[in-house]
């Protein structure tokens, strides 16, 4: 029986987009893999790591290359000080996320600073986690209660993005 191309192409494009280093899956403990039969909804998180777009480089020189999480809409960076993303960190370390956005298009003045709004929602979970950074996008430090996989809505200064973030067990 042979399977069209285009299947075989998403089917890899989705698994590609769902592994970690060293192709572990990025699934939260309990959940069946994306290769099993009742797999869960894909993490479409997708960590980049290279240049930043001139928008989101301030701060950085020369050819930096970092990793970062581009909301869906494009208009806010997560930029990763700490990878991977950890629950219940016990090395000492911190879930470190400089967010940047991107600057309103048509506006001459800066938009009003207002808090960025967090509203985190486990795959699998209908519960939300709010985090808040005060001033709105700039460098924060985001727990969240447990690992898998997190689709965050970001809210700041009347503007709204969406981006998937993977937070892994506690290592060790």
């Amino acid at each position: 029986m042979s399977v069209p191309r285009r299947v075989l192409l998403v089917s890899v494009l989705l698994l590609a987009g769902c592994t970690g280093p060293a192709g572990v899956p990025d699934t939260a403990p309990g959940t069946t893999p994306a290769t099993g039969p009742a797999a869960p909804s894909a993490c479409a998180g997708r960590l980049e790591t290279g240049r930043l777009p001139d928008w989101a480089d301030a701060g950085f020189t020369g050819d930096t290359r970092v990793r970062h999480v581009f909301g869906t809409g494009g208009d806010i960076v997560a930029i990763l000080f700490a990878y991977p993303l950890v629950h219940a960190r016990g090395d000492g370390a911190n879930n470190k996320i400089l967010w940047v956005a991107r600057p309103d298009p048509g506006r001459s003045e800066p938009a009003p600073r207002t808090p960025l709004v967090i509203t985190a929602t486990r795959d699998g979970t209908d519960t939300p986690v709010v985090r808040e950074v005060e001033g709105g996008p700039g460098p924060s430090i985001v727990d969240l209660p447990a690992a898998g996989c997190w689709r965050l809505r970001l809210d700041w200064s009347g503007r709204t993005d969406t981006m998937d973030l993977v937070y892994r067990p506690a290592l060790g």
